[in-house]
């Protein structure tokens, strides 16, 4: 090479380095690849961005410990929440269990009764232990058990707690990561009612639905009362707001025998009674049987997953990892990982409670999923 073919090498060098410093300093991020150093591989660069990644919190071990010990040591008085968020080890520290979902376990003693509040971010509420879970929910007060399901829509008024004296324990659900991606985050503490023609804070929402109205109207599949308004809260969610496990047992003693999806086994959707669609527009949920020895074929979506096992144990297989689970344990399984389940016991069935980022992805045009076959071909689902 000449000395002048070096002096331009080494000047366009230097005069890189410096733009490349320039581009930073001004906060901005050069979007081409100019070899294949890592140095200069801005696609690769543009890529490695943190990503969520398959992972179990076990109850016993992780979650009820300091669930308790939260229980002690923080009072009402000291926050109106009491809440462990699972934090995804690939996100870490932004809160969120996959990358558009968290959950969050809490345990209420006897008779305590948070304020109301509302967000942007749609909820549910789904009960492990105790059968004196609470949640007042635009007006309607819904005391739950293990395997009832309470939604807290979007900008709707509610607040949570247990009634009677026993101690009881929940799960929650959130689409919060979501929504902060998306800058819409907001909390609203100030509750009022009017009283006597004027605007008074109120610890409590007051009931204006009779005891379980959300069964009452909407409980009957396929026969939808004319008479009632059905936009109830903000309008921006199913207008049944509880979802008890009695019923979704019945559904799954029906279809005991059903073949079932080799890729999903038994599954049934929670859905909006009056439309038919998912309770929510950006999340939703399932109720997942595995009968005795039952497992399920290796499946792949770019939808993200949160698998909490209600009843039963087994383990899964996510990206060729397994993770032997048990009752109320949460495992994450993030969008384009491919997840197969297997119930453990050759004499007892397992029900899975899981919620999904699938409604977002479809509106999106970003759904997509696969499946093994039993000889191990990949075929396209959906």
């Amino acid at each position: 090479m000449s000395d002048t073919s070096a002096n331009a090498l080494s000047n366009r060098d230097t005069a890189l380095a410096k733009m490349y410093d320039a581009i930073a300093e001004k906060s901005m991020f050069p979007f081409w690849a100019t070899s294949d150093d890592v140095t200069n591989d801005e696609v690769r660069q543009l890529m490695a961005t943190k990503h969520a990644v398959p992972h179990l919190w076990t109850y016993k071990d992780d979650i009820e410990p300091l669930l308790r010990m939260s229980a002690d040591l923080i009072t009402m008085d000291d926050s109106e929440r009491r809440s462990l968020v699972l934090v995804n080890p690939g996100l870490a520290p932004k809160r969120a269990t996959v990358s558009t979902m968290y959950t969050a376990y809490r345990l209420n003693d006897p008779n305590e009764i948070m304020p109301p509040h509302k967000h942007s971010p749609s909820a549910i509420r789904f009960g492990l232990t105790g059968k004196g879970n609470f949640t007042g929910v635009a007006g309607e007060d819904i005391t739950f058990g293990p395997g009832d399901m309470v939604l807290t829509p979007n900008d709707t008024w509610h607040n949570h707690g247990t009634m009677g004296d026993q101690e009881a324990v929940n799960l929650s659900v959130l689409d919060l990561p979501l929504v902060e991606t998306l800058n819409a985050i907001h909390f609203d503490h100030n509750y009022t009612e009017i009283e006597n023609g004027k605007e008074v804070r109120r610890k409590q929402q007051t009931a204006q639905y009779p005891t379980d109205y959300s069964r009452a109207i909407y409980g009957t599949g396929g026969m939808t009362p004319r008479w009632v308004d059905h936009h109830r809260g903000g309008g921006l969610s199913s207008p049944m707001y509880v979802y008890r496990w009695d019923a979704m047992m019945e559904i799954f003693h029906r279809f005991r025998d059903e073949e079932g999806d080799p890729h999903e086994a038994l599954m049934v959707e929670y859905t909006d009674p009056t439309r038919g669609e998912p309770v929510f527009k950006t999340i939703t949920f399932f109720a997942q049987m595995l009968r005795p020895g039952e497992k399920t074929l290796p499946l792949r979506q770019t939808a993200s997953l949160l698998v909490a096992p209600f009843q039963g144990s087994g383990y899964s297989i996510v990206d060729g990892q397994r993770f032997d689970w048990n009752e109320f344990d949460t495992l994450a399984v993030p969008g384009g990982a491919w997840c197969e389940h297997h119930n453990g016991s050759e004499t007892e069935p397992v029900y899975l409670f899981v919620a999904s980022d699938e409604p977002t992805l479809k509106k999106l045009s970003l759904f997509k999923s696969w499946g093994q076959t039993e000889g191990g071909d990949v075929v396209r689902r959906a």
